[in-house]
């Protein structure tokens, strides 16, 4: 039997449920190339971030005011700079250059922090091809001053902005970290939000103990990783509804861990780290992985599979709440010897 693996994600029609979540390489049209035939269904391009871009335009401007309030007379010999061109430029030059390759749908990243010019840069996406947009909301709540409702309205206000700038579909890429996440999941959606993407990795920084200075550690995720938002897409499912499309995100790395996510009400399931392990091919492997476990168990569909273990549909819903953590405790057992 012939198992049916296409999905619906943002409204897009998917040949399968394995989407390449936003990796550096993904923007090179080779490996995007070798991503589609390998067999994923979709390709996030490596985020656009704010601060290069306000980095870069920060740099030009102190390169070209150097001297000027010592030898002003100097500046007529200055060449005029007709046309920057910088990191939003460059990556709409590689959007375009992936859409020319593959024909699978190609989602541009966004990791945004204010309003400001992001309007401006979503319309670039657009009308370079994006298939759809993915805002990724990265940040953290550490200024005391500020209220939890204040920074929501932040991020629901930049959605909103992104929302109505654009006509393709906008996914969210999200942290767990809101006061109430269930509430404000159900308010991004309101704001705009075609599709959310759970969880975005946070990268937490450490110490070089020799130079006594905080260094970036980049460490690759894992599959027990998943449990966070194959919870809350089990929780979010019956609440949002179909009509919003859900991503799990973080772990991914295997057939089975795809059947997870849509056993819980996922549309697709985004591999980052598994990739760049073992390479763009890997994505034969795990949809090899999910036909066989699909075959063994006589699904004739991804549609019949999703949801069928969201918090509406298995027979102890509270499993994934508070009562998961006490069952949880009581199942460690020891050995002895």
């Amino acid at each position: 039997m012939t198992v049916d693996l296409r999905t619906r994600y943002l409204g897009l029609d998917l040949r399968s449920p394995i989407v390449a979540s936003a990796a550096p390489g993904n923007g090179d049209p080779a490996l995007a190339g070798r991503l589609e035939r390998a067999g994923a269904g979709a390709i996030v391009l490596p985020s656009l971030f704010e601060e290069e871009i306000l980095g870069e335009e920060i740099e030009i401007n102190r390169s070209l005011d150097q001297g000027a309030d010592q030898f002003a007379e100097a500046l007529g010999y200055f060449p005029a700079v007709e046309r920057f061109i910088g990191a939003a430029d460059r990556y709409v030059a590689s959007l375009e250059r992936v859409k020319a390759t593959v024909d699978v749908p190609v989602i541009a990243s966004l990791n945004a922090s204010t309003p400001g010019g992001w309007v401006r840069y979503a319309r670039q996406l657009e009308a370079a091809g994006a298939d759809a947009l993915e805002l990724n909301l990265y940040h953290l709540a550490a200024d005391p001053r500020r209220t939890a409702d204040e920074m929501d309205a932040v991020d629901l206000a930049l959605i909103a902005s992104i929302r109505t700038a654009v006509a393709i579909p906008l996914a969210v890429k999200l942290s767990p970290f809101y006061s109430a996440f269930a509430n404000f999941a159900a308010r991004a959606v309101t704001a705009g939000a075609d599709a959310l993407v759970l969880f975005n990795r946070f990268y937490q920084p450490d110490l070089d103990l020799d130079a006594l200075e905080v260094v970036p550690r980049l460490e690759l995720s894992h599959p027990w990783e998943m449990r966070l938002p194959v919870r809350w897409i089990a929780i979010l499912r019956p609440q949002l509804g179909a009509g919003v499309s859900l991503a799990v995100t973080s772990g991914a790395a295997s057939g089975t861990d795809v059947v997870k996510g849509l056993m819980v009400g996922a549309d697709v399931v985004m591999m980052t780290s598994a990739l760049l392990r073992q390479g763009p091919e890997h994505v034969a492997t795990v949809i090899a992985g999910l036909r066989d476990w699909l075959n063994e168990r006589d699904y004739e569909s991804v549609e019949q599979l999703r949801g069928s273990a969201s918090q509406a549909t298995v027979g102890d819903p509270a499993a994934f709440e508070r009562a998961n953590y006490m069952h949880t405790l009581r199942s460690w057992t020891t050995t002895e010897g």
